[in-house]
């Protein structure tokens, strides 16, 4: 590990050397490549030194400890004490930012949740499910746009697909991929009983122009009139959006806007993110089925996470983690949900590399 980051602290100065030339400042397409690696290697490097001073102050404090002088050496002592209580925290630390990155986790997301199981219990926590994303979205700055909707008229939803973007959000976003299971007595229940109803979220890094290229022949484009709940028209003109891409087989509809041109561009957006989780997919041989496994098929039994509301408590199913705090996390407060998935993963990415 240490001959790697050794390689990394030499690479790391040498960008720095370079970003101090001129000529890779008028070189912008070669500055960004260069700014952006010193950027990606700067937190390692500075965990790094940070443990090489550590370990020379042990080694210099290890040295005082044998002084003949009782002050010095119990100055020493402590100062050995306090330093052996910070370096396994770091080499931790280091072991983590040495993982292999995803390519992905900088990417805005398009996020895709919709009923399952349940009929119109499932779309209401449809609705509940998206607005929970939503305000945790706004804890964390980060702008939200519905790209496609299909309402139920009761204030679910039987689809909503959304864009997400800002920093790193498909690196904390993309574990919430899956069937997520609801537990309640639902506003119709006369009888009290609780039912179980899914829905299944899935969450795609966004796509980029330089990640996919749609070629415009493969796109077959067909415009209609936009309808609501029940079917009734919306929409005078038609101004809805279906894309079909011939190749794959990937169809995406739009019909928000009330502009044909934002349906179109709003679809395409989809689309492309969609393309671009099928190449993923691809890629991983072993994961073959992602995108499926991702989801499920919106079973009851299927889930990775069950949110019951009679007794206030929501379980991630993957780590065996249960919080009685139900309404706090369904009003935005997946900060711990979030964190737990993130660091049970790396640990198990730890515990891969350890074995490798």
């Amino acid at each position: 590990m240490f001959a790697k980051l050794e390689d990394i602290e030499r690479s790391y100065m040498d960008l720095e050397q370079e970003l101090s030339d001129p000529e890779v400042y008028n070189n912008q397409e070669r500055f960004r490549k260069v700014t952006r690696a010193h950027s990606d290697q700067g937190e390692v490097v500075r965990v790094f030194r940070e443990y090489k001073q550590l370990s020379a102050d042990l080694e210099d404090n290890k040295e005082m400890a044998k002084d003949s002088d009782p002050e010095i050496r119990e100055m020493a002592e402590m100062e050995i004490s306090e330093i052996k209580e910070k370096i396994p925290a770091l080499e931790e630390e280091l072991k983590l930012l040495l993982l292999p990155k995803d390519p992905m986790d900088e990417k805005n997301i398009i996020l895709e949740i919709r009923a399952g199981t349940g009929g119109e219990e499932a779309a209401l926590f449809c609705a509940d499910v998206f607005r929970m994303y939503s305000r945790y979205s706004e804890q964390n700055g980060w702008k939200v746009e519905v790209l496609s909707s299909n309402p139920t008229g009761t204030g679910g939803f039987k689809e909503m697909i959304a864009s997400i973007s800002g920093p790193k959000i498909y690196s904390k976003m993309k574990y919430e991929s899956g069937t997520h299971r609801v537990q309640r007595v639902p506003a119709t229940e006369s009888q009290g009983r609780i039912h179980t109803s899914a829905i299944t979220v899935a969450i795609m890094p966004e796509a980029e122009e330089v990640d996919v290229q749609v070629r415009t022949e493969d796109v077959r484009v067909d415009v209609f009139r936009a309808s609501g709940p029940g079917g009734q028209s919306v929409n005078t003109t038609d101004s809805a959006i279906r894309l079909t891409h011939i190749p794959s087989g990937l169809v995406v509809i739009c019909q928000d806007e009330k502009s044909q041109h934002k349906n179109k561009a709003k679809a395409m957006k989809v689309l492309c993110s969609r393309l671009l989780q099928q190449e993923q997919d691809k890629q991983h041989a072993e994961l073959a089925e992602v995108r499926r496994a991702q989801v499920g098929s919106g079973d009851r039994s299927e889930r990775i996470r069950t949110y019951n509301f009679p007794q206030g408590r929501v379980t991630d199913h993957r780590i065996n983690l249960t919080l009685y705090k139900l309404d706090s996390v369904i009003e935005g407060d997946m900060g711990e949900l979030v964190d737990s998935l993130i660091n049970h993963y790396q640990s198990e990415a730890l515990k891969n590399q350890a074995s490798d």
